[in-house]
């Protein structure tokens, strides 16, 4: 009887081990990092100008060069607006859309982002200051999941067309955790 008790533990403290964390995935290696990005309104903006941001890349991109990319930033009769890539015609078919949720959060108080409530086939009004949660498309695909960002609109400067942000991207697959840093959630 010892011998089978002995191994059944023996085969659950395997098992423990073999699991790892309770969500499956890999540790986090790459650290969140807080960055500073102006956009040009794809109406008016200068056209070598990237109008668009990219979580994956962590950065902004050129509509005219690559559809790889969450959200598109124009104006119209003096308002500004995200467009979610569904909004652009971009994503037919995808099963996760990229998207927006706006936060009454501070930029800094947003320490994981939401899964889901995501704007994702409609314009998106915004101003200086506002603070939103930015989700990818299905990014990870080896997960089948999104990454996560958060955003906070720094300034908006009408005679240029261009809008400044401050952004942490989480490019950690199977990750929600915007803080600075390797991210734990």
């Amino acid at each position: 009887m010892l011998g089978i008790r002995t191994t059944l533990a023996l085969a659950v403290l395997i098992g423990i081990a073999a699991c790892g964390d309770s969500n499956g995935i890999a540790d986090a290696t790459i650290p969140n990092v807080v960055d500073t990005f102006t956009v040009a309104s794809l109406e008016g903006g200068p056209l070598q100008s990237p109008s668009a941001y990219s979580i994956a890349a962590n950065g902004l991109v050129r509509t005219y060069e690559t559809t790889a990319f969450d959200f598109a930033y124009t104006t119209d009769q003096g308002k500004n607006f995200f467009l979610p890539l569904a909004v652009l015609g971009l994503s037919p078919g995808a099963a996760l859309k990229p998207g927006l949720l706006p936060s009454d959060l501070a930029f800094d108080e947003i320490t994981k982002a939401a899964q889901n409530g995501y704007i994702t086939e409609d314009t998106v009004q915004v101003d200086s200051g506002d603070v939103f949660m930015v989700r990818s498309s299905d990014i990870c695909t080896s997960l089948g999941v999104p990454q996560y960002a958060k955003l906070e609109i720094l300034s908006i400067d009408p005679a240029a067309h261009t809008l400044t942000f401050q952004a942490l991207a989480n490019n950690n697959c199977g990750f929600r955790g915007l803080n600075e840093g390797i991210p734990k959630d």
